[in-house]
């Protein structure tokens, strides 16, 4: 099968949704389907404002379509809301063209963290965005449920993975500082809560790995810890096997896949009790979850490192991309079923 992802999330972006669609296109691929990506490299664009290490593309709807026609898809799937989102969007509804889209992050409560608008007036926008998709793809059964509450039809699960050769338990010291270490890793930005990790009293040494419009500010307010930069997955690696408990403060993500690659590593995981992390976790043992994150944090430090990395061994990329190959409607042109019916 052809199969077209149109994504307005990419590279230099390091985050859940460039992972996602990275393992995913290579498991599929490895499946015997042929992908093609329509990513911002392709266009010209901006900055987003805030968030300037995201890049708008300007414009880009004749692109866009002239893109689809020329690969001729048997599959069109939008991973974003974006303006390369939008723009497939518009011209699959004009040519009667069925699509999926996927639901990544829990953008609403991002918006309103950042900008004060009211949750209400983004559901609107995604609801308006995401109902002509004949299959609104979600990462866990609770953000299904939710979007399902919010008024959203066609909602289906698409799990998520973790590259279990990558991630793996190895004797590292990358991290040199005082034990215990609690480690972060992901964007450093308010909805990411991580100031409610860096503001406990914690005994050993605290790590941030990633960047973020929020990383200046913390540096300053919080110079005792230790800050990294972007990593890549190997060098990543080494990080989170160094640690002895990775912190998760996010109230706000839909999945956290960091959870995936820490529990792989023979890192116990802990977070608050929300949505995310009681997806990864479940009722297994391979992390703690409190709504006291300082709890959290030391009664993970019980925890053996075996019991993190069986539990993430449940999880694959090529179980998730299968999903999400079942979940694409094949493309027919609303002409050419007018065609084949007149015959």
């Amino acid at each position: 099968m052809k199969i077209m992802i149109v994504t307005d999330a990419w590279e230099p972006q390091v985050n859940g949704v460039v992972r996602t669609l990275k393992n995913t296109t290579r498991e599929l691929t490895a499946l015997g389907h042929r992908v093609e990506l329509m990513t911002p490299l392709e266009f010209r664009t901006i900055p987003c404002p805030t968030y300037p290490e995201i890049r708008l593309s300007l414009m880009p709807r004749r692109r866009v379509h002239a893109r689809i026609d020329g690969f001729a898809p048997d599959a069109l799937h939008i991973a974003t809301e974006g303006p390369l989102g939008m723009a497939a969007r518009a011209y699959a509804i004009r040519h009667g063209l069925p699509f999926t889209t996927a639901y990544h992050t829990r953008f609403p409560e991002y918006v309103q963290a950042r900008f004060g608008i009211p949750t209400s007036a983004t559901y609107r926008f995604l609801r308006w965005f995401h109902g002509p998709s004949l299959a609104v793809m979600a990462p866990t059964p609770v953000v299904k449920h939710d979007l399902e509450q919010h008024g959203f039809g066609n909602v289906v699960l698409w799990t998520r993975g973790v590259d279990l050769d990558i991630f793996h338990p190895m004797d590292s010291k990358v991290l040199n500082t005082a034990r215990p270490i609690f480690l972060y890793v992901g964007r450093v930005a308010i909805e990411k809560n991580v100031e409610a990790f860096l503001k406990l009293d914690l005994p050993g040494s605290k790590w941030v790995a990633g960047e973020g419009p929020a990383l200046a500010e913390l540096k300053s307010r919080y110079p005792e810890a230790n800050y990294l930069g972007v990593l890549s997955q190997s060098e990543l690696a080494k990080v989170y096997a160094a640690a002895d408990v990775f912190v998760f403060p996010s109230r706000t993500d839909t999945f956290g896949l960091v959870l995936l690659e820490a529990l792989a590593c023979g890192t116990p995981v802990a977070a608050y009790p929300v949505t995310g992390p009681i997806d990864v976790l479940g009722d297994g043992d391979a992390g703690a979850m409190n709504e006291d994150l300082r709890e959290a944090c030391l009664d993970a430090l019980k925890i053996d490192r075996a019991r993190a990395r069986a539990w993430a061994e449940r999880f694959s990329w090529q179980a998730a991309s299968e999903q999400f190959a079942a979940h694409l409607k094949p493309l027919t042109r609303a002409g050419a079923n007018e065609e084949s019916a007149a015959a």
